[in-house]
C-alpha cells in the first residue's frame, strides 16, 4: 500500500483541467494537506480518485452546514475520504439486538429513586474534571466501539471506587468475549453489546490493563486469539450493572451523577461523521449503531466520549443536544434523545 502523496502528482495534473479546480484553485492544495495530515494511503490511482470524490462531497457538505450559522460546526477529519456506506461499516453496535436483557444483575435506576425531579439534579456534571475518564482512544478499522464504551464505563467506576484511573483492555474483550470463552455472543470487529461485555467481565473475574493486553485490531481489522496470560486487575470484576430507564432525561442525568454511562446512539449521518465543535442539533435518528461513553452534561447538551481518536470532533468528544429540539421545541426523537442517546444506557457496579 502506497502513501497517497506518492500518487498525487499525476492525479493533480488531471484535476487541474477540471471545472472543479476552475471554481476553487485551492481545492487540490487543501486535499493534499488533508492527505498529509492524516497520512492517508491507497493501493492505486483508482482508489485515489474514489477517495477524492468522497472528500469533495464531504467538503461541500461542510461548507453548506457551516454557512447556516447553526449551533455546531463541521470540519475535515480522518473520515473525510469515506462515503456514507463506507463510514457506516465502521460502526460496531449490534442494531438487530436489544442491549437490555432480562437479567438478575440489572436494576432500574428509576426504581432506586435517587432523584425524582429534574430540579433536584445538579446543573452540570463532567467526570473528566474528577479524573474518572481516560484519554480518548481510537478503535481504527474495526467495529469494536462496544468494547471501548464498556471499558470507559469500567474505568470510571473503578476510579470512583478505588481512586485509581486505569486504562482497561479493549483487545481482551474483542479477542475473548465470545461464546466459546463463556461470553454471550459479542463478535469482535463485527459488533457487540455493552451489557454482554459487562456480563463477560463479571464471569471472567475482571479485566486486564490496556498496557498488558494492548489494542491491535484497529490495524489488523480482525479479532485475535484470546490471550490468557495477562493479570486481571484486582477489583475490576463487575458485580452488577444498572440499566437506565429509557427515554428519560431525568433518569439519564441522575445516572450521570453516579458515574459515566455506556450508551448507544445513531452515528451514521454525514454531519455526525464530520462533526467538529458546538452542540450537535442536526437531524439524527434512533437506529442505534454505535457505542460511546456519556461522561456528563451541561444545561443544553450531553457530553459524549467517542472512540475515533482526537482528530475527530472536539478533541474526540461530541456535545449532543439535550432536552428539546430547537427546530421543533419538542423532545428530540419523541423523547428518545438526540441520536437516540436516551434509549439504551447502563453503568457498572463493582
Amino acid at each position: 500500500m502506497k502513501p497517497i502523496v506518492l500518487l498525487l502528482l499525476p492525479f493533480l495534473t488531471t484535476l487541474c483541467s477540471s471545472v472543479i479546480l476552475h471554481k476553487d484553485s485551492n481545492l487540490v492544495d487543501r486535499f493534499r494537506s488533508w492527505i498529509e495530515e492524516f497520512n492517508m494511503q491507497t493501493n492505486d490511482d483508482h482508489q485515489l480518485v474514489h477517495v477524492f470524490t468522497n472528500w469533495l462531497e464531504n467538503d461541500k457538505h461542510i461548507e453548506t452546514i457551516n454557512g447556516k450559522n447553526l449551533s455546531y460546526m463541521l470540519g475535515h477529519n480522518a473520515y473525510s475520504g469515506l462515503n456514507s456506506d463506507e463510514f457506516r461499516q465502521l460502526m460496531g453496535f449490534e442494531t438487530n439486538r436489544k442491549m437490555f436483557a432480562s437479567n438478575e444483575q440489572t436494576q432500574s435506576l428509576y426504581l432506586r429513586g435517587t432523584y425524582t425531579e429534574l430540579s433536584q439534579l445538579p446543573s452540570t456534571v463532567d467526570w473528566r474534571t474528577k479524573g474518572s475518564v481516560t484519554p480518548v482512544k481510537d478503535q481504527g478499522q474495526c467495529g469494536s466501539c462496544w468494547s471501548f464504551s464498556t471499558t470507559g464505563a469500567l474505568e470510571g467506576a473503578y476510579q470512583l471506587k478505588y481512586g485509581n484511573l486505569i486504562s482497561f483492555s479493549e483487545q481482551q474483550l474483542v479477542d475473548c468475549d465470545t461464546v466459546s470463552n463463556g461470553g454471550k455472543g459479542d463478535h469482535g470487529c463485527n459488533g457487540g453489546l455493552m451489557d454482554n461485555a459487562f456480563s463477560f467481565i463479571s464471569k471472567y473475574g475482571g479485566l486486564c490493563t490496556e498496557q498488558s493486553y494492548p489494542y491491535v485490531s484497529g490495524t489488523t481489522q480482525t479479532a485475535g486469539t484470546c490471550q490468557k496470560t495477562c493479570n486481571l486487575v484486582s477489583g475490576s470484576k463487575v458485580v452488577s450493572y444498572t440499566d437506565v430507564k429509557p427515554n428519560s432525561d431525568t433518569d439519564m442525568m441522575a445516572a450521570l451523577t453516579q458515574k459515566p454511562v455506556a450508551v448507544a446512539i445513531e452515528a451514521d449521518q454525514r454531519s455526525f461523521q464530520l462533526y467538529k465543535s458546538g452542540i450537535f442539533t442536526g437531524v439524527c435518528g434512533m437506529n442505534l449503531d454505535h457505542g460511546v461513553l456519556l461522561v456528563g452534561y451541561t444545561e443544553n447538551a450531553y457530553i459524549l466520549k467517542n472512540s475515533w481518536g482526537t482528530s475527530w470532533g472536539d478533541k474526540g468528544y461530541i456535545y449532543l443536544g439535550k432536552g428539546n429540539d430547537p427546530a421543533t421545541n419538542k423532545p428530540y426523537n419523541n423523547g428518545a434523545g438526540q441520536c437516540g442517546v436516551l434509549m439504551e444506557g447502563s453503568y457498572v457496579n463493582l
